[in-house]
């Protein structure tokens, strides 16, 4: 069996003693802006992150127009998935043009979630590596045209089970995608910390050895960090957190 040893991501390497390679999940929290946007790029690399990653979807895509709420909606009133999504699917291939343009001139690298096989084709020239989201672990015609891409790709895996994740992975290869990082995550926004399973980052490792594993983390933001600092010691190498430029507003 080989083990992956190091893999490149965008301007970072990651192995078994690297730093972790920090994403900032700007996702939509700009609301439409760009100036918005720029500004949390800003911030992220300020910040230290080595990425800021988007995501690139249309709600008429990817939600039904009576996809009840998975978040708290305490802390988000909008109870419909496509009304939501619908709120802030407003940018564009151009708009990210942009966005990348600005992230090479601050030298982090730009990243965004394709949510559509169009989207991949778009996206593709931009972004060093693909991000899958939970929600696609088991969507083939996606999973394909990413991996046909041969680039890296990073796999989220909320809500999943060992065998849609074994088998997700062997589908990625079959098309041609060799470096997959594996992220653990929890679907639950925010997560409790209590929720946040962290062991299951071992279990990932051990089930997936040819592959580095990483964590998506949804727990609400501390200044200790708990849930990040124990994930890296427990092997996380990619560790993507969710970023705002108003850690107050609603959402």
């Amino acid at each position: 069996m080989t083990i992956k040893k190091k893999l490149k991501l965008g301007s970072f390497e990651i192995h078994s003693r690297s730093l972790p390679y920090i994403i900032a999940e700007i996702g939509v929290n700009h609301e439409c802006s760009l100036i918005n946007a720029k500004k949390m790029i800003y911030q992220a690399k300020k910040g230290g992150a080595n990425a800021v990653k988007f995501q690139s979807y249309k709600a008429d895509k990817i939600a039904s127009k009576n996809s009840p709420s998975y978040w708290d909606v305490k802390e988000e009133k909008i109870v419909s998935q496509y009304q939501l999504f619908k709120k802030y699917d407003k940018f564009n291939i151009s708009d990210f043009k942009k966005l990348k343009k600005y992230c090479d001139k601050l030298k982090i690298d730009f990243l965004s979630t394709p949510f559509d096989n169009e989207v991949v084709d778009e996206l593709n020239p931009l972004v060093p590596f693909f991000k899958v989201a939970s929600a696609d672990i088991t969507n083939l015609p996606l999973l394909k045209k990413i991996a046909e891409k041969k680039k890296p790709v990073i796999l989220s895996t909320g809500a999943s089970n060992l065998d849609e994740i074994q088998f997700a992975l062997k589908y990625l290869k079959k098309y041609g995608s060799n470096d997959v990082v594996i992220l653990h995550c929890i679907l639950s926004y925010p997560t409790k910390n209590e929720d946040a399973n962290l062991n299951m980052i071992k279990v990932l490792k051990d089930e997936f050895p040819r592959n580095f594993v990483g964590y998506s983390d949804h727990t609400k933001p501390d200044n200790e960090l708990n849930s990040i600092i124990t994930s890296y010691i427990l092997g996380a190498r990619v560790i993507e957190k969710h970023f705002t430029f108003n850690k107050k507003l609603k959402g």
